[in-house]
């Protein structure tokens, strides 16, 4: 009897052909992506050969959610969570309301009823983490401000999506719902509405629990853990206990606490991250994080059915317009109400333009309770591989959007920053200090520090942050900040570059750094930039175009441990070297 090799077969063949398609559409200029969600499509049981098995490919996909989002929480700290938490909280669930009642709206339109367009509306609402880490990874912006903005605010979105999944059943009979032969969704069909407060209750508790233990035993028990695997010398012991830690505690969160893979995953790297190997975790797990998040898109190519274009093309247009339009400019408007820069209201606009994985678990259990017909599940899957595909050309246009809006409103302009009390100095700062001072834009960990050698020294600096919370911090321990957008001359006005000496950035994104300080230099031609680069090619390119003075973080991390080593070295020698002469000048 022939063994099975179903999931070998599924991952030769789609790893394959992802391979070639995203190959030959990178040719095109297209982003590969586009080519593995293709891949997808050719082994779905939509196209006619081989067809793949959907189950296994979902798991896969699940295995690669949980990589990713670890490693995610190994560069994302506490700090960075809780200093978005203004925004992305209710930024986060008032657009959910919005984009629900778009999708809502839309499919009362088309003829639905109530509650099959309530969980319609539910599952465009919320965005894809992968596709959004995705798009970030690629332009280097998961650490900057912005990045952190939309990443908070899609942990909140699955915070609130699995207290979704968790309500639906039990309210699928108000809804209208006609529950399947299977005994889960019956049993849960079945529960009194009276327990309703009970299980939102317990849900609440579960997610608690699951959030104390991980800050509480979590923060000290997993750094220790990679400690003492690092100390074994074993580089294939330290991945794997990375790799089990990521899929153990992302599977034991979900069995325990009812918290999504991707939840449980992101908090444990996230606790990681308090390890001073989080950095060696995140490149041992670089390989396996791509090859997995690339089984993610396959798997969504083969849920799609093309014959959908066809049967319903208007209202996958709709779909599309929701998920793409909708979303999109109502947390661009969202973000603007919160006095952030354009710039941030663009980028956290262009994430939320895709849906992705909770889409798909939310339209599933629909179909299970008879909440959404099959019609409806198809539309969803349209939109979310159409989405997906076109979400770096959102991207892309992100810069050129700005340029234009500003340029033609000035009601942009005034909602950035203009009659934002942040957004200039206060009146208490002295302006006799403002004169030579240095202007720190960004303050992130760079910058932080920066700040602190600057106070010892009782040097003057200003710093402009898009940041709000930052702002307001920095403002509290009376340290002169301005919030906004450093590339719009108004924020470096009123950080007084025009009387600046030094212009540091700390930005690591090489065209806005450009910009930044060709504005600073339209104002004062005199002022010196110093620069920071993630890498060599950014520095080499920055210092070809005579930017300013560039640093990179891991040539200058080499310069100071070969100053410290030379220190030492040459002190030790001195040290003898001294006595000696000393000893034939008195004889």
């Amino acid at each position: 009897m022939p063994h099975d090799i179903t999931l070998i077969t599924l991952i030769a063949t789609g790893l394959g052909l992802a391979m070639i398609l995203g190959y030959a559409v990178s040719w095109l200029r297209m982003p590969p992506l586009v080519g593995y969600l293709l891949a997808g499509v050719l082994c779905g049981p939509g196209t006619p050969g081989f067809v793949g098995d959907l189950a296994l490919a979902s798991q896969l996909a699940e295995i690669g959610v949980m990589l990713l989002m670890f490693g995610v929480g190994l560069h994302f700290s506490l700090d960075d969570l809780l200093a978005v938490k203004r925004i992305a909280m209710p930024g986060a669930i008032v657009q959910i309301v919005v984009a629900t009642a778009l999708g809502m709206s839309t499919a009362i339109w088309w003829g639905w009823p109530i509650g099959v367009s309530l969980v319609f509306g539910l599952a465009l609402s919320v965005a894809s983490t992968v596709v959004l880490l995705r798009a970030l990874e690629d332009r280097s912006q998961i650490d900057s401000a912005n990045g952190r903005i939309a990443v908070g605010w899609l942990v909140v979105e699955d915070l609130v999506m699995v207290l979704v999944l968790v309500l639906l059943p039990p309210l699928s009979g108000l809804l209208g719902g006609s529950p399947n032969s299977n005994i889960l969704t019956k049993v849960y069909a079945a529960t009194p509405q009276s327990n309703l407060w009970i299980m939102v209750g317990v849900t609440f508790a579960k997610v608690s629990a699951f959030i104390i233990l991980m800050l509480v035993v979590g923060r000290r028990v997993f750094p220790r853990l990679l400690f003492l695997v690092a100390r074994t010398g074993s580089r294939e012991l330290f991945t794997l206990c990375v790799v089990a830690a990521a899929v153990g505690i992302a599977y034991g969160s979900t069995r325990l606490f009812d918290v999504s893979f991707a939840l449980g995953a992101f908090f444990a790297g996230m606790m990681m991250h308090e390890s001073e190997f989080s950095h060696r975790a995140a490149a041992e797990t670089l390989p396996l994080r791509d090859a997995f998040s690339v089984l993610f898109f396959v798997s969504v190519g083969m849920l799609f059915d093309p014959h959908v274009l066809i049967s319903a093309p208007l209202h996958v247009l709709g779909v599309v317009a929701i998920i793409m339009v909708g979303k999109t400019l109502a947390a661009i408007a969202l973000v603007l109400a919160f006095r952030y820069p354009l710039n941030s209201a663009l980028t956290v606009g262009a994430s939320l333009a895709q849906i992705g994985e909770f889409s798909f678990i939310l339209a599933g259990l629909g179909v299970s309770l008879g909440l959404l017909p099959k019609e409806g599940l198809d539309l969803i899957l349209a939109g979310s591989l159409i989405s997906i595909a076109f979400n770096s050309l959102v991207f892309a246009a992100i810069e050129p959007a700005q340029t234009w809006i500003r340029s033609r409103s000035s009601l942009a302009r005034q909602m950035e920053c203009r009659e934002d009390p942040l957004a200039a100095l206060p009146m208490t700062v002295p302006q006799a200090h403002l004169t030579g001072q240095v202007v720190i834009v960004g303050y992130s960990r760079v910058g932080f520090r920066i700040g602190e050698i600057l106070s010892a020294h009782q040097i003057a600096y200003v710093v402009a942050e898009q940041h709000r919370d930052i702002v307001e911090k920095l403002r509290t321990e009376q340290k002169p900040a301005v919030c906004g957008d450093a590339s719009d001359p108004m924020v470096l006005v009123q950080a007084h570059i025009a009387r600046a000496g030094i212009l540091v950035v700390t930005l690591s994104d090489t065209f806005n750094i450009r910009k930044i300080v060709d504005t600073a230099r339209i104002i004062n031609p005199s002022i010196e930039a110093v620069l920071c680069a993630d890498n060599n090619d950014e520095a080499a390119l920055l210092e070809s175009e005579k930017v300013g003075t560039v640093f990179v973080g891991d040539s200058e991390l080499a310069r100071g441990i070969t100053s410290y080593i030379l220190s030492r070295m040459t002190g030790a020698v001195t040290s003898n070297t001294p006595k000696t002469n000393v000893s034939k000048h008195l004889e």
